[in-house]
C-alpha cells in the first residue's frame, strides 16, 4: 500500500485549494444568501479543467484519474459546496457518461464543449414519483421512427436552468420494466421543453435546482446513448461514479468545517485561556478529525478502485454513506464550537451545515447506500 500522493496530484489539490480561497470565498455568503448561481466562478473552473478532469483529452478534457478529481472536489467543496455540487454533476454524470458510452458523434458535438465549460450539463434521472425507485420513470419517449417524443417531469435537477445540454432518462417500453428505459441528450431550447421554477433551497442555495417538463418533445433518433433499452444501465453506471464525487463533496464540506472550529478554538477564549485548551473542545476536534480521516480513506479507496477498472459499487456506497454522515456530524460540532457565533452567517459554519444535509439524500440516499452495501456483504 502507498498512501502517498504524487506530485501530480499534490499540483492539483493545491490547485483547487488556491482556487477556492481566492476565486469562490469572496462573495460566498452573498451567493447562498441571495441564490445566486456562481457563473463567473464556473465560467473560471472550465479555463482552468476543473469541469471535464476524467474526460478524454480527445475531447478537451484533462484525462486525469479519479483521485485527482476529488481531491479538487475535496478543496473546492471546503469553500463553496453550490459550486462543487455543478463541478461534480458535469464531471460525474454528463461528461463521464458521454465519455464512457456515447457515440463518436454525439462526443464530438456535446462532449467537447462540455469538458471545457463552454457548456453545462445537467443529469434527469429523478421525477415526482421515482426518486429512489429508478425503475418507476413515467416519462416516456415513444419510438417515432427517426425521433422519439418525449413527455414527462423530472424533479429536483441540478443545473436545471443553466444547463445546454441534459441527459434525460426515459421509459420506451413499459413492458419491460427497466430494460425498456432509454437514455437521451436533450438542448435546452428544443420546442415542449419547459424549465420550472428555481427550488427555494435549505442549502447549496448557490446552485440552481428545477423542475422539467417535456411537452411532445421530439428527440432525434441518434440522440439516444447506446442500445436500446440501454438508459438505466447507463444511469446505474453513471451514478455509482457520482456517488464518489458527492462522498468527496461531503468530506469537502466536513473538513471546512473542522478547519474552521480549530481556528476559531485556537483564538477564542473563556474562563482565562483559549477554548482548544479546554478538553470539552479539544476532544470534540479529536473525534471530528478522526472521522474525516476515517471518511477519507474510504473516498480514496473508491477512487482508486475506479482508476483499477474494478468494481467500485460497494467502495462507493461506504464512502457517501460514511462521509455525508460525517459532514452532517462535524459540521453540527464545528457550530457548537463556534457558540453564539456559529449561529452567523459571517463565519461560514452554519451554511458549511445546511450544505450537509443533501450529501445524505442526493445521488443515492443514505438508506439505498445501506441497501447496496448490504446486499453485497450478505452475497459472501
Amino acid at each position: 500500500m502507498n498512501f502517498e500522493l504524487s506530485e501530480e496530484h499534490i499540483m492539483i489539490r493545491d490547485a483547487a485549494r488556491d482556487f477556492a480561497k481566492n476565486e469562490l470565498l469572496p462573495g460566498v455568503i452573498d451567493r447562498d444568501e441571495k441564490q445566486e448561481f456562481p457563473k463567473e466562478q464556473i465560467k473560471k473552473m472550465g479555463e482552468l479543467g476543473f469541469m471535464g478532469m476524467m474526460a478524454s483529452p480527445e475531447y478537451g478534457g484533462g484525462g486525469m484519474d479519479t483521485i485527482s478529481y476529488v481531491l479538487a472536489m475535496e478543496e473546492i467543496s471546503k469553500i463553496d459546496a453550490s459550486a462543487s455540487v455543478v463541478m461534480s454533476v458535469n464531471n460525474s454524470l454528463v461528461c463521464w457518461g458521454l465519455d464512457t458510452y456515447a457515440s463518436k458523434e454525439q462526443k464530438e458535438k456535446y462532449l467537447a464543449k462540455l469538458t471545457t465549460g463552454e457548456k453545462l450539463g445537467a443529469f434527469c434521472l429523478s421525477e415526482p414519483e421515482a426518486g429512489s425507485d429508478a425503475t418507476s420513470q413515467r416519462t416516456s419517449a415513444i419510438d417515432k421512427g427517426d425521433y422519439y417524443l418525449l413527455n414527462g417531469t423530472k424533479n429536483w435537477i441540478t443545473n436545471g436552468g443553466t444547463a445546454d445540454y441534459y441527459l434525460v432518462i426515459a421509459q420506451t417500453d413499459r413492458e419491460k420494466k427497466h430494460r425498456g428505459i432509454n437514455a437521451f441528450i436533450v438542448e435546452k431550447g428544443w420546442e415542449g421543453f419547459e424549465i420550472g421554477p428555481k427550488e427555494n433551497k435549505l442549502g447549496i442555495r448557490g446552485s440552481d435546482t428545477h423542475s422539467l417538463n417535456f411537452n411532445d418533445v421530439k428527440v432525434p433518433k441518434e440522440n439516444r446513448i447506446g442500445e436500446d433499452g440501454f438508459g438505466f444501465k447507463f444511469a446505474m453506471k453513471t451514478l455509482s461514479g457520482g456517488r464518489i464525487g458527492i462522498a468527496a463533496q461531503a468530506l469537502g464540506i466536513a473538513s471546512g468545517a473542522f478547519e474552521l472550529a480549530r481556528d476559531y478554538s485556537k483564538q477564542r477564549k473563556a474562563f482565562g485561556t483559549e477554548i482548544s485548551n479546554h478538553q470539552a473542545i479539544a476532544f470534540k476536534l479529536a473525534d471530528m478529525y478522526t472521522s474525516i480521516e476515517s471518511s477519507r480513506h474510504l473516498v480514496m479507496k473508491a477512487a482508486w478502485d475506479k482508476d483499477q477498472k474494478t468494481s467500485y459499487d460497494l467502495s462507493g456506497a461506504m464512502a457517501k454513506l460514511s462521509a455525508s454522515q460525517t459532514a452532517m456530524d462535524v459540521t453540527v460540532e464545528a457550530v457548537q464550537i463556534h457558540g453564539g457565533n456559529g449561529f452567523v452567517k459571517e463565519y461560514h459554519v452554519e451554511r458549511l451545515m445546511r450544505d450537509a444535509k443533501i450529501t445524505q439524500i442526493y445521488e443515492g440516499t443514505s438508506e439505498i447506500q445501506k441497501i447496496v452495501i448490504s446486499r453485497s456483504v450478505l452475497k459472501n
